[in-house]
């Protein structure tokens, strides 16, 4: 985890901070929060005046006065009451949705531009966890429990100033098993919100782990591991229902010291209230009008724990959220303007290579250095193959050169431009990457191949399937284009999934195309085939191409072999199995000799 996501381990806990930070999280939403809390105070008054309206209803009952005035004064009081509480309560849902959808818009252009650090650092499952559960439970805290706050307490101070003029006495015995009840909650919030946290932590594994094994399914089938992901992931669960247990029992203990401070209340009032009236201390009127504010002053007391508790709930997942949100994303750089070279009319050695990389050092970690100083370049228009053994540094270098990492020292540059003074942006518009991980996501065949050009035509599509060898594909699915290709391409076979990233690929018509391993799930006919296709694009644009068998790539216009970091070797096939002895060892076990044929 980094610094930057630390700052709300020291937080303050209290449930005064807790609903500042709630607070702030209605900014752009204070004016419906304003009219609601008025509708709901108006509310709350027209409640606090039916009390009067009985204690001299009874009172005239009792003289034998005609009472059906104040019959319809009470009724119309009760359905003003629940008019207005029904406004205010439906603003305070539409604002706390208005919240949630603030939140997860925040969050998810934050997730999508993470550094890819970040990714590596955080479980994708986890991340997503937090865009769903965790902002739901925020809903309920901020279209409720804040106002609930100030409303139940505005309206349990106006019932206690009433029953404070009715009988100060009773007021009295009442407060007490109230504050009893109070001491109790206020003991338990901090417990109910590290249970919350712990609980939201538990639900985001859940969902981490659920990815991991569904996104690895086949894997999981062939080695009959069923049974262990359902215990890993049944671990988890476990674990969100043991923190769920914990902030029940603790809501257990906080529910019923309330009923029974309500119970309490009641008794104290009926009992005392009771002999008062029998000993003329005070009339029945007065005891109704008591009792019905004992229970006014209830409702809002119990919302206002509940609320307090619901606060301290979603302050366990807002750190969760606040977390995500402090995650460092790729810094923004100013766009410049776009140029590519003249290449008309000038010789190659006049025009800049389309990428250069100048003594590039760059390691993930600290002390463990990947790139060594690493410097070559891909002209236009020319093919250049990286080769060498597993962990040389092959796809490490591709990442920088699509800027997902910054190297640590030395230089990368685009068409004679440091890749720093042109900007992601402008470096991503000059790039397509065809990567191992071949990505094929949900949707129809049209909306993988045009995912880089959205707005492409049908002829450039046709062009692209036809560069990409896609036709027999075309030809087996029902709808062509249009047929949906399922989860991450499980309808299509690994090199059926490979020819359509290389056709997303080529409609992109970048100035560099980066090929890592582009082979590695093609038959023989496809690789020969796709041996062409790179010669073709390399008539367009200029190529760099990652690839272990050496076949793909042995026609390429230059080799470069890396090895331990570094350049080893550069050159072309036949230089390279003269002069190096790591590229004649590649070529030895891959069959090939000069001139390019297998044995």
């Amino acid at each position: 985890m980094n610094g930057a996501a630390s700052p709300t381990a020291h937080t303050d806990r209290s449930t005064r901070a807790a609903v500042a930070t709630m607070y702030r999280l209605t900014a752009g939403h204070r004016a419906a929060v304003a009219v609601a809390t008025v509708l709901t105070l108006v509310g709350s008054a027209l409640g606090l005046a039916q009390p009067l309206v009985a204690k001299h209803l009874v009172d005239a009952g009792g003289r034998g006065q005609v009472v059906w005035p104040l019959l319809a004064l009470l009724a119309v009081l009760f359905v003003a009451e629940a008019a207005t509480g029904s406004a205010g309560r439906f603003l305070l849902e539409r604002m706390g949705e208005g919240v949630v959808r603030q939140l997860r818009h925040g969050l998810v252009a934050r997730l999508l531009r993470l550094e890819m650090r970040e990714y590596d650092r955080h479980r994708g499952g986890d991340l997503v966890s937090r865009v769903t559960a965790d902002t739901t439970l925020l809903r309920e805290v901020v279209s409720q429990a804040l106002v609930d706050l100030v409303t139940g307490s505005l309206v349990a101070a106006g019932a206690i100033v009433l029953m404070a003029w009715l009988d100060p006495l009773l007021l009295f015995l009442v407060a007490l098993t109230v504050a009893t009840a109070a001491a109790v909650v206020a003991s338990l919030l901090t417990g109910i919100r590290r249970a919350s946290e712990h609980m939201q932590s538990a639900v985001g594994a859940v969902a981490a782990d659920l990815e991991r094994a569904l996104g690895a399914l086949s894997m999981v089938r062939v080695h009959r591991a069923e049974s262990r992901e359902a215990a890993r992931i049944g671990a988890r669960v476990d674990a969100a229902y043991g923190a769920g247990v914990r902030t029940a029992k603790l809501a257990s203990v906080m529910s019923p010291a309330v009923e029974l401070a309500v119970q309490g209340s009641f008794l104290i009032v009926l009992v005392i209230g009771g002999l008062r009236v029998g000993g003329e201390a005070g009339s029945l009127g007065d005891l109704v009008a008591f009792l019905l504010y004992a229970s006014y002053l209830v409702l809002p007391l119990s919302s206002v724990f509940r609320a307090a508790s619901l606060v301290q709930r979603g302050m366990g997942a807002y750190q969760r959220i606040d977390e995500a949100l402090r995650l460092p994303v790729e810094p923004t750089e100013a766009r410049v303007p776009q140029a590519r070279p003249r290449t008309s009319g000038r010789s190659v050695a006049e025009v800049p290579p389309a990428l250069e990389l100048r003594d590039v050092h760059f390691g993930h970690d600290p002390g463990r250095p990947v790139l060594r100083g690493v410097s070559l370049s891909v002209p236009q228009r020319r093919q250049v193959a990286l080769v060498g053994r597993s962990g040389a540094g092959k796809s490490t270098l591709f990442a920088l050169v699509a800027r997902f990492y910054e190297p640590d020292t030395g230089e990368v540059l685009f068409d004679g431009r440091p890749a720093t003074e042109l900007g992601r942006d402008a470096c991503r518009r000059r790039i397509a990457v065809v990567d191992q991980n071949t990505h094929v996501v949900h949707g129809t065949l049209r909306d993988n191949i045009a995912y880089g050009v959205p707005d492409a035509t049908d002829d450039e599509i046709r062009r692209v399937v036809e560069l990409a060898r896609l036709d027999e594909v075309l030809a087996r699915l029902p709808a062509g284009l249009d047929a949906v290709v399922g989860e991450r391409g499980r309808t299509l076979s690994g090199g059926e999934r490979q020819r359509v990233a290389l056709a997303r690929a080529l409609l992109a018509r970048p100035s560099l195309l980066l090929l890592d391993e582009p082979t590695s799930h093609l038959d023989a006919i496809n690789e020969s085939a796709l041996t062409a296709v790179m010669k073709e694009v390399a008539e367009e644009c200029a190529v760099l191409v990652v690839a272990h068998r050496l076949s793909t790539v042995q026609h390429a216009d230059r080799i470069v072999v890396l090895h331990d970091g570094r350049v080893s070797a550069c050159g072309r096939h036949e230089q390279l199995l003269a002069h190096s002895p790591l590229y004649r060892e590649l070529a030895a076990s891959q069959m090939l000799r000069p001139g390019g044929r297998d044995r």
